[in-house]
Order: C-alpha cells, then structure tokens, then sequence
C-alpha cells in the first residue's frame, strides 16, 4: 500500500502559512475569539478592548478611515492623558522631520525659543537672521508654523515644524500682546555661536563675561573651558556666566560644566521608575578655580541649565541673579516605535545636590531657582540692566 506522508507533508505545507496569516488575522480582531483564545493571542483584556474598538471603528464608521491613521490617533490620545507638557508623540512623518531637525540636515529662522503652553515663545532674536528682518521681537509666541498648530506639542517637536531645508519659507503665526498677524520667512543656516565672551568692568575690576547658549552639542564645554582659561589669561578677577534663554541640552554636559566651578561633590541625581539612578559628580579639576562667580538666569532658564545653576547655588560656589527660572524637573527620552513614529516621553526626575526637584508634582510646572537678587532687562532699551546688576553683585564679591 503506498505511503500517504508525501500527501501530508503537502498538505501541513501548504497550511502552514494560512494558519499563521489566520492566527495574526485574529490576533489583531480578538472580538471574534473566545476569551481564554482571545487573552493567549492578543493579551489581557485591556489591550484586547483597545484593539476591538479600533477595529470597530475601522469597520463601522460611515466613511472609511486607515488603520494607521487610527493608530496615531489612539497613541497620541494617551500621550495627551498623561497631562504631560513634555511629552508627545511623533507619527512616522513627525518624527522623520524631527530627526532631520537635530541631525543639522535643517535650517532655521534665527531665534531662540521656549515651549509654552501656546507653542513656542521667542526668548532671543540674533542679528542678521531671517526672523530680525522679518520683524519678530522678543517675548512674541509662535502658534503655527508650516500649517501646524503647535500649541499642546513638545519644544522639539514644535522646533521641527519651524526648521526647514535652506532658502525654503515658512509661514508662522505670532501673537504679540493682544494681537494677531502671520509672517513668512525664509530659512537659512543659522550660525550661533555656543559661548561668547568678553572683559568687562565690576566696581573698577577686570572681570569676564561669559554667555553660554546652549548644553546641546557634546563640544560645549570644550568651547566653555576655552572661554574660562583665556579670561583668566587676560587678568579676569571674576567671571558673570550667563545662563539666560538657555534651555538645555545634554546632561552631561551640565555634568563636564559645573565641574569647572565645583571641585568635588554631586552635580545632580536622576531617578526613574524604569531607568536606574544615576548620580553625576564633579570631575576633573575646576578651572575657573575660586574666581568669584555670578550667575544670570531668567524664565527661560531651563533643563541643564537649571542643575548648572543649581548646583553652584547649592554648593554656595554662585549667586544667581535675574528672574525666577523655568522649574523643569524631569527629563525625557524619544523611543521609536515599530510603526516608524516614535514616543517622546517623560521617564525620569533629577534631583540638585540639596535634594530638590525643580519641577512641581510630577510633571506640573514647578517654581524654579529663585535668584539670590531680582533682575530684570528691558528688552525696550540698550542698556542690559539684568547684567548691570550682575556686575554690581560680582563687584561686592571681589
């Protein structure tokens, strides 16, 4: 009699793929399996419900709708559940221009921003740049851009949608004060100088200033070391660090720069639920040594640029002065997702050498540093009246 395997082995073969076409099938439609089936194949009931409603409404609804349009929906529902201002998510289209955006493959306007509620408020506008000549002020907020609302996104991902390739425009809408207009501008290459500095004069004494714009590129504190050595070269007695519309960066950085000023002890401490504690110390040898420091901080001090200026406040190694800062007290981490988007999202808190966090409960505004004097520049006149005072509070110091 002859052998029937040869017939089986076909059939298992020719099977095998609609089983396993059958089983994903049912995977992502678990209404229709029973529920011990339903739990094996497509997890606990949570996640089942979420999918049998998607599939619903992908089903159902009277027009049709993707699937994966539903999946941006759904994903970016629960981002904004969280109540979370610093965290987003990015859809596969976001997040390739995001990634264009801070891997310098993007020009800018010009301007130094902070996120708000409203979208993004412009802390700083350079000289020359496409946002100078297109008559955009400090303090101004940006609401759209590119024919995004940016009101309820991340500061990097409402950054990315103002960037853009060189000599392409963009349109912008601002709200100054009560009132309301649009700006188109063309983007260029923007070159900001990450630390500029210069001698100045405190109560008759020679002193440095020095202004760092950013804890974003790992050569900040190269460009920084660079900047105390040649003041203390030039007969510098003390130092005014300018810390103001600086809204962060790297935290190592903020690491490899307060080290400059504090020989030894904790910078800063990160705790997590799902990341493990990390406590950052002073390294190296400190070069500015025991030069007199001051300070300047402002609104738009933030993220690294508060744990710099914390940990010379809480060591009493600096005076800050200017306006209360920013009061962020967590940091953030972007994990792709298998859809090609990606999740920005808040997983951890840090900690200064005293023990505070910056922030408020979780992830709600908190009240910042408080500077040991108040400070405030006119953006209406010449004179920089926050540095003025700086200078005088460094000159006592001398």
């Amino acid at each position: 009699m002859p052998s029937r395997l040869p017939s089986l082995k076909v059939v298992l073969i020719v099977l095998a793929p609609c089983l396993l076409v059958l089983g994903i099938w049912l995977g992502a439609h678990p209404r229709f399996l029973p529920g011990p089936v339903a739990e094996a194949l497509a997890g606990p009931e949570d996640r089942r419900v979420t999918l049998e409603a998607l599939d619903v409404i992908h089903d159902k609804y009277y027009r049709p709708v993707e699937r994966g349009a539903l999946s941006d929906a759904a994903i970016g529902g629960a981002v904004e559940d969280l109540d979370d201002r610093f965290s987003a998510y990015f859809s596969p289209k976001e997040y390739a221009t995001f990634r264009q955006a801070i891997n310098n493959e993007f020009s800018g306007i010009g301007t130094g921003v902070r996120g708000v509620k409203a979208g993004l408020r412009i802390q700083t506008v350079y000289p020359e740049s496409p946002a100078k000549r297109a008559g955009l002020r400090r303090g101004d907020v940006i609401t759209r851009a590119a024919g995004h609302t940016l009101a309820g996104l991340t500061e990097d991902a409402a950054v990315a949608f103002v960037k853009g390739p060189e000599g392409t425009a963009v349109t912008l809408t601002i709200r100054r004060g009560e009132r309301t207009f649009t700006r188109r501008v063309t983007r260029a290459r923007i070159s900001v100088p990450v630390v500029s500095s210069k001698l100045a004069n405190a109560g008759g004494t020679r002193v440095a200033y020095i202004a760092l714009s950013t804890f974003g590129p790992e050569t900040a504190h190269v460009e920084m070391n660079e900047a105390i050595r040649r003041a203390k070269r030039r007969g510098a007695k003390g130092i005014v660090f300018d810390l103001r519309a600086n809204g962060g960066g790297l935290v190592t950085e903020a690491q490899l720069i307060a080290s400059m000023f504090i020989a030894e002890g904790p910078i800063v401490t990160t705790r997590g639920r799902a990341v493990r504690e990390r406590r950052l110390e002073a390294v190296g040898q400190p070069v500015a040594g025991r030069l007199p420091t001051v300070v300047l901080v402002d609104g738009g001090t933030a993220s690294a640029a508060e744990i710099v200026a914390g940990a010379l406040q809480d060591t009493n190694r600096a005076k800050l002065v200017g306006a209360r800062t920013f009061g962020k007290g967590v940091f953030q981490a972007i994990l792709p997702l298998d859809n090609g988007g990606a999740l920005d999202i808040t997983v951890g808190q840090y900690f200064l050498p005293s023990g505070r966090n910056l922030g408020g409960a979780g992830t709600k505004p908190g009240s910042g540093l408080k500077p040991d004097v108040r400070a405030q520049d006119d953006p209406d006149t010449k004179r920089d009246e926050a540095l003025d005072e700086a200078l005088d509070v460094l000159a006592a110091e001398l």
